[in-house]
């Protein structure tokens, strides 16, 4: 039995290659039930996102599980596989299990460190089991692979640092203003990144915004989006004074402010702090400008090397969460190896209740005369002799379960109390039966999602 995880994502392929392989919401229920049908899969989660469609998958067969798996997205997705298979990666196993963590703690991310592809693991695992898709060990592991992510993110400050330009641009503004609680902000140019810094700066307190452009059918567009206000150019000079925080972003190849139109602004403040990000190439405002007194002028570079000091405070972060992940790994594997003890505890139990149930027969028979009463405590007082007599072996085998030789301790274990199954024992002899045995629980388990396996 293998863990493989099958998938492509922003590294391995550009949008338009990972757009053909969404899954929306709707559909994802579906695509579940669809792969756990697939031939040699006994587990499945599917983990789609803007960024990445993974297949997750406990399989029966690993010398066939990539050509199955491609086969189903072959079919989903309605594309043949000589399209997408040069995009796809394939990990098995420990690197299977390590490429989950690292995904689930941020750390495979686009942004190193964001907190929102965790929720997006639980919400995939936990569809899942509601399909009933998952069972003994996929229930274990990304249940670990959620709490180690969840504890990633709380013990170190990975998420804490800006690593964005929009988002350096708004804790450039807290050091200045603390916070933006009735502050005005003015954004000249209505791009993508002047969009996405307002929108921090308005989540962050930000609650008046003027929205300037050339073409007033687009500032009135933006300015929907943040309760704002609309201008003309010419107006946006009119009211300059108005604004604490000026984000400009436009295609002008000349300066669209000049130092003694912001000089004039200034002077109507009564020198009150104004906060100016210039986050065009080139540049819209003229870097005179910075020469003002109380104006605090920032362009692309200046938050571009904040954005790179703070990546790498997440790269020193990560390593931290490396540590955190081969713990975690260990205690699965240490887990997992336990699973294989189960059935031979199992096999020992009904061994004991055999000959408990054929000694108490022959007592009936040799005793005749002892009555109902009598017979029950003799019951009571045997079995429990017997349940004393198979705890330490049962304690000592669990221990060994979880060292490195122990498949030949469980080995061992079946020769000692002669433990032998009613039905041909698999190739490989005892290894074979207990590799067949997880396979067996892990079929059964699959029923019942929540179920695990105990050590």
């Amino acid at each position: 039995m293998h863990i493989v995880v099958v998938g492509l994502n922003y590294r391995t392929a550009p949008v338009e290659v990972r757009e053909k392989f969404a899954i929306s919401d709707s559909d994802l229920p579906r695509a579940v039930e669809a792969l756990k049908a697939t031939s040699s899969i006994l587990e499945c989660v599917i983990v789609a996102t803007c960024n990445r469609t993974e297949l997750y998958a406990v399989v029966d067969r690993h010398q066939l599980c990539a050509y199955h798996i491609r086969s189903f997205m072959e079919q989903w997705f309605h594309l043949p596989r000589e399209s997408f298979t040069n995009h796809l990666y394939m990990h098995e196993d420990d690197r299977a299990i390590r490429h989950l963590m690292r995904v689930t703690s941020g750390l495979d991310s686009m942004v190193i460190g964001e907190t929102q592809i965790l929720g997006q693991v639980r919400s995939a695992w936990l569809l899942s089991q509601q399909k009933r898709a998952t069972g003994t060990i996929f229930n274990m592991l990304f249940k670990q692979a959620v709490t180690m992510a969840k504890a990633a993110h709380s013990e170190t400050s990975i998420g804490e640092s800006a690593v964005s330009v929009s988002y350096a641009a708004v804790e450039l503004g807290k050091r200045i203003f603390g916070q933006f609680n009735r502050k005005t902000v003015m954004i000249i140019g209505a791009g993508k990144m002047s969009e996405l810094t307002a929108k921090h700066l308005y989540a962050n307190g930000a609650d008046r915004v003027l929205v300037v452009n050339r073409t007033f059918e687009r500032a009135a567009e933006l300015a929907a989006k943040f309760n704002g206000i609309p201008c003309s150019m010419d107006e946006a000079v009119r009211r300059l004074h108005e604004a604490d925080i000026v984000i400009s972003s436009t295609g002008s190849s000349g300066y669209v402010l000049a130092r003694d139109v912001v000089a004039a602004a200034m002077q109507r403040r009564r020198s009150k702090p104004m906060f100016m990000i210039d986050i065009a190439v080139p540049r819209d405002l003229d870097p005179a400008i910075a020469s003002v007194d109380n104006v605090f002028l920032y362009d692309i570079d200046d938050l571009e090397g904040i954005v790179e000091m703070n990546l790498e405070h997440r790269r020193q972060e990560a390593e931290k969460i490396e540590t955190m992940i081969a713990s975690t790994m260990d205690e699965f594997h240490q887990w997992y190896r336990t699973l294989g003890v189960v059935p031979l505890i199992r096999s020992l139990q009904e061994k004991a209740d055999d000959i408990h149930r054929q000694t108490m027969d022959s007592l009936a028979k040799k005793l005749p005369d002892l009555d109902e009463r009598e017979l029950k405590v003799i019951q009571k007082l045997t079995k429990s002799m017997l349940n004393q007599m198979m705890q330490d072996p049962i304690h000592g085998i669990k221990e060994l379960a979880g060292e490195r030789k122990a498949d030949d301790a469980m080995e061992l274990f079946a020769k000692l109390f002669d433990l032998k199954d009613q039905e041909p024992e698999p190739e490989g002899g005892a290894k074979g039966k207990v590799l067949a045995d997880k396979t067996t629980a892990a079929r059964s388990q699959a029923a019942s999602p929540l179920a695990i396996v105990a050590p």
